[in-house]
């Protein structure tokens, strides 16, 4: 076949393949286009899931009458002019195949108007490529669009459609990612004459918070913590649900950069790595983050559909996510509010102590973050040691309840009674509280260990026969300029030849790891990320190992003071709120609660 100039309709069809997919696809680009115009208020109409009728109206600026042909040509935008617009782009929609594309595949109609204008213009297409004249037609200043019947023209494309049902939860979940993130666009989403659910401006993070509940539910939003922090020119805000509020799928993970809602490696590989110590396996975190940074070091034209994105400095977003989320998620104590802020400057303190002496003190930094002191006593003398660190001799119940009248009650209370040996009863000022002692003390031990470790470095052990490794070229190269960051992890680790490595020294507490698999991994965390927590993540699960082994068994029991030392422990410690294994160390049982186990009130 010869080589010829495709028709401008057929042109418009192939991108509408990029561009188009179901109605989720032709919401999403419309929606983009409205918040770009400077809306305020949107309303949306479905019918039958899309299929029949989309239509979206909005106040913003609206579109000239000259102008309104060239919406509807490919290649027309007002939102970038130039390369440097082009990739420092702030804008949503600026790819000029998107109304064109939806209008080549649907019987489309777009009115409009603009302060100046006197009145709205409208201008219709069936599908097809035309000359039109825009006509006058009533409408206040802003734009409505309406889609009907799509794909009317390519019935092969129609027949891949779901369900009504399918296709409107596809749509809706697009609307609610857009809703999520521009809290000062209140939006109205009705199908089939009905209203689903509409939010209205939120400015303060209050009315944000509960705009926010009105989208991913009240659940999410009890469990969550709010943050806001700043550093190296980026900014990262929202909203990260505790541990133990994790879900079997990744259904509650809404990540935006400038904005827009994406997927990206980087990005998941960090959050995954600051979740990973107090995750249980297999489960998946919630979140709703915001991450803002300088337009020209991100690159959102990755994607036809815009889904990706491409870091310019992949090392220092995936550094920065990970360090403000693992240590925001540390930073949360028992009875603290969900308004937390990751550790920075005066940000963190070390919490009132209630007059409890124990082993763990703070230190200041200069990097302000809260720290421990490393573990003065072997793990199996710190629980011989309870009593003594809370009061010289057991008190009686008398006696202790009359100390507590004359403090303030701490945020998990006082011990009243250990059950089975395995929980300790305590009560505070919301009600009851139950503590697995084995879960707590296992993250208490683990937390100074750690901290000992950190404190002390790495230390390294040479190996009796060098183990060498057979490995690509490439992994040679990397390795061969990465010696300084295994020396820090260490490790000593040199090249022998074009395709072969030996492994000389490694970490003490990693003598019986498979040394040759965890290299590989390391270089293939450098190869991706720039950096490798494998090792640390290496050693921190040997050291829950031993952290799990040392800690107070099941049927060991108390005394009072003991217990109470337990608790004021747990409110110190870093992550007391979830075990190694990311299982809860605690639960809460309000008065309410209990009031409804045994029907009072009614």
């Amino acid at each position: 076949m010869s080589i010829q100039r495709l028709p401008p309709q057929l042109i418009n069809q192939i991108a509408a393949g990029e561009v188009v997919e179901r109605p989720a696809s032709v919401i999403k680009e419309l929606l983009e286009n409205s918040i770009d115009a400077g809306a305020t208020r949107i309303d949306i109409d479905i019918e039958q899931g899309g299929m029949r009728l989309m239509r979206i109206r909005d106040d913003g600026c609206g579109i000239p009458r000259e102008e309104l042909p060239l919406a509807l040509s490919r290649h027309a935008t007002s939102k970038i002019g130039s390369l440097e617009e082009l990739e420092s782009v702030v804008s949503f929609g600026f790819r000029g195949e998107a109304l064109p594309a939806i209008a080549s595949v649907s019987r489309f109609e777009i009115t409009s108007a603009t302060e100046t204008g006197g009145r709205g213009w409208m201008l219709r297409s069936e599908g097809r490529e035309q000359e039109q004249e825009s006509a006058p037609a009533a409408h206040p200043v802003g734009t409505t669009i309406e889609v009907r019947d799509l794909f009317f023209n390519t019935p092969a494309r129609r027949k891949f459609l779901k369900t009504e049902k399918t296709e409107f939860r596809h749509l809706e979940d697009v609307v609610k990612r857009q809703a999520m993130a521009r809290p000062e666009v209140a939006i109205q989403l009705r199908h089939n004459q009905r209203v689903v659910w509409q939010t209205r401006v939120a400015e303060e993070v209050e009315e944000q918070q509960r705009r926010m509940a009105s989208l991913v539910g009240d659940a999410f939003m009890s469990q969550a913590h709010h943050i806001d922090y700043e550093a190296v020119g980026l900014r990262l805000h929202g909203w990260i649900a505790d541990p133990t509020f994790s879900r079997s799928q990744a259904d509650l993970q809404f990540f935006y950069v400038n904005g827009r809602p994406v997927r990206d490696k980087v990005i998941g590989h960090a959050v995954r790595q600051a979740y990973a110590d107090v995750l249980y396996h297999g489960r998946f975190a919630a979140f709703v983050l915001f991450l803002e940074l300088d337009p020209t070091l991100v690159d959102v034209n990755a994607h036809p559909a815009k889904h990706e994105v491409r870091f310019r400095e992949q090392r220092l977003v995936h550094d920065f996510l990970y360090r403000t989320i693992h240590e925001a998620l540390a930073s949360v104590r028992p009875g603290e509010g969900a308004e937390q802020q990751p550790p920075s400057g005066e940000a963190l303190q070390p919490p009132v102590s209630h007059g409890y002496q124990g082993a763990i003190s703070s230190q200041g930094g200069s990097s302000g973050r809260y720290q421990q002191q490393r573990m003065p006593l072997a793990v199996n003398e710190q629980v011989e040691r309870y009593a003594s660190l809370h009061t010289t001799t057991e008190q009686a119940p008398a006696a202790v309840e009359g100390e507590h009248e004359a403090t303030e009650t701490p945020p998990l209370g006082y011990a009243v009674a250990q059950l089975h040996g395995i929980y300790i009863l305590a009560e505070n000022e919301q009600g009851m509280i139950v503590v697995d002692m084995h879960a707590a003390h296992e993250r208490i031990t683990y937390e100074r260990m750690k901290n000992a470790l950190a404190g002390d470095g790495i230390t390294s052990q040479p190996l009796l026969v060098p183990e060498s490794l057979n490995v690509t070229r490439a992994e040679a190269d990397l390795a061969e300029s990465s010696t300084e960051l295994f020396s820090g992890l260490g490790f000593t680790v040199d090249r022998l030849g074009p395709e072969a490595l030996v492994v000389r020294e490694l970490p003490a507490l990693l003598r019986n790891a498979d040394v040759g698999a965890l290299v590989r991994d390391v270089l293939a965390d450098i190869n991706v990320h720039g950096s490798s927590r494998r090792l640390q993540e290496a050693m921190n699960g040997v050291l829950a190992t031993i952290a799990c082994h040392g800690s107070v068994r099941a049927n060991r029991r108390l005394t009072i003071s003991e217990m109470n030392a337990l608790l004021r422990d747990m409110e110190q410690t870093e992550r007391s709120g979830q075990c190694n294994h990311g299982r809860p160390t605690w639960v809460q049982l309000s008065h309410t609660e209990l009031d409804k186990l045994f029907l009072r009130g009614r």
